[in-house]
């Protein structure tokens, strides 16, 4: 068989970080006795369902890295099209000159089962504890369970579903963010087979 290759052409470039789009979460920390932190990632992953597990990847120099590290605990944020300019500003101003939560206005309630607080105006906050830490060259891994998950009583309708789809979420892709586009399909749909009958 001849494979014509002029069909798609491509170009090989370096190695590169292009998995996109990505999550862009606002990730929250604390120590005692010291103003909460975020730092906006844009490398936070599920990795296991049972027991629940996340990993975020933050570079060393970054201030929440110690706070992590020492703490053992970090919550994971949502955004939001509303949260777009406090995600933007927490990743690129450090929290080493900034009181983030105070400068975007943003909420820092007191999570269920952390130290550390959630982000209020977060459609879904995910509270994690670190129970490993990856180095792997410019970041290290912070493996973490999840022990609980804050959601929006706004985003819950009448039946008591929580329609998470409908909170604005936004994504990062190469440089840019997103939000949710339209709806192209259901997991599953490409083996569904039809429902109700037939037409004569």
């Amino acid at each position: 068989m001849v494979i014509d290759m002029s069909v798609h052409k491509k170009q090989i470039w370096k190695p590169g970080n292009m998995l996109y789009p990505l999550p862009a979460v606002m990730v929250s920390c604390g120590r005692p006795n010291e103003k909460p932190n975020i730092i906006t990632i844009a490398w936070a992953g599920t990795i296991c369902s049972d027991p629940v597990m996340v990993s975020i990847s933050v570079r060393k120099e970054r201030y929440s890295y110690d706070i992590i590290k020492e703490t053992g605990e970090f919550v994971i944020n949502l955004t939001t099209d509303k949260l777009v300019n406090a995600t933007d500003f927490c990743g690129v101003r450090s929290g080493r000159d900034h009181d983030k939560f105070k400068e975007m206005k943003l909420t820092a309630q007191p999570s269920s089962k952390l130290s550390c607080p959630i982000i209020g105006e977060s459609p879904v906050n995910l509270e994690c504890k670190v129970k490993q830490i990856i180095e792997l060259g410019s970041h290290d891994m912070f493996i973490a369970e999840v022990v609980a998950v804050d959601v929006s009583e706004e985003y819950m309708d009448a039946s008591g579903k929580f329609d998470l789809n409908n909170t604005g979420l936004m994504t990062y892709s190469h440089g840019e963010y997103f939000t949710l586009g339209k709806k192209l399909g259901k997991f599953g749909f490409s083996v569904k087979k039809p429902s109700g009958k037939s037409k004569k």
